[in-house]
Parts: C-alpha cells; structure tokens; sequence
C-alpha cells in the first residue's frame, strides 16, 4: 500500500506540503494560523492550530461557554475589518470546525476581509478581489460540498504579488 500510495499519491503520500523556495511552509491540508492584518484568517481552532490535539470543542448548541466564543470571535471580526453592526459575519469565520484545522473558508469569509487585507498591504481592492475570485474551488464533482478558498495558499499567492 504504501509503495502504491508514493508511486500514485506521491504528494498526498507525503502530508500534501506546500514548499516555496526550497522550505516547507505547510500543508494544504491544515489550517495554519494567521493573525497579521496583512493577511487573509482561517477559521477559528479549538486546537489554537496544533496539530496533536485537534478537534471540536465537544461545547453543544446551550453552552454559554460557546456562545461567549462566537459572539468574542464576532465583536474581534467587526473591530478588525470595521464592519458595520449589520454586516452579516459569515459562520466560518465565528465557528471551528470539527477538527479545527480547516484549511478552507467560503467565499463569503474571504470577501469580507479584502477592504482589510488591501489596506494592511497597500493594494488596491480590486486587484485582491480578482485574485480571490481565481482562488475559488468549485464543489469536488461539481456537486460534493461548497465553494471554498485554501487560506494558505491564496495567502502565498498574494505574497508573490507584484
């Protein structure tokens, strides 16, 4: 199995890492922590990104403890891309998913960090708006699951941006 997989899978064989220039920044497959104004955020982590204890929160729909992360999460969200208090935050972004290293967002998620991350950077937003356009993958099979953007590499994609 293991000589199938590195023969045929060769990349997801290997964790899926991503390598720029020689060095291994991370993997495709899992979330990386990003907290800088300059660049685009992932989902929140229940883990704080490590990869050892990751998983869901185990808080159910009651808990008082999730609801007081959802609405900090929300109230940090609207500070730091000024947001109007009737600007719809999307769920991804006040959410972690059940394993907590989600390595993508929604359309939706990346959109509303674009006047954010332009201004952190000094580019123009529409330019950052074209390149998270591009950056969408459609459902797999046209039909399994949502859209969705990888932050790490629509995030390594803007860093090579001229």
């Amino acid at each position: 199995v293991t000589a199938f997989a590195q023969a045929i899978f060769h990349d997801q064989a290997n964790g899926s890492l991503v390598i720029r220039e020689g060095k291994t920044v991370g993997s495709s497959l899992l979330a990386q922590k990003f907290d800088s104004d300059r660049y685009f955020w992932p989902r929140p982590s229940s883990a704080d990104f490590a990869t050892v204890p990751s998983g869901a929160s185990n808080l159910g729909p009651t808990s008082a403890d999730l609801k007081k992360q959802v609405a900090d999460r929300e109230a940090s969200l609207r500070q730091a891309n000024k947001l109007p208090p009737d600007a719809i935050v999307p769920r991804d972004l006040l959410y972690a998913s059940g394993s907590g290293l989600d390595p993508h967002i929604s359309p939706e998620a990346a959109r509303l960090q674009i006047p954010r991350v332009a201004k952190a950077r000094g580019l123009d937003e529409q330019r950052l708006t074209d390149l998270v356009e591009r950056s969408i993958e459609k459902p797999q099979l046209a039909f399994l699951g949502e859209p969705r953007l990888n932050v790490l590499m629509l995030n390594l994609q803007m860093d090579s941006m001229r």
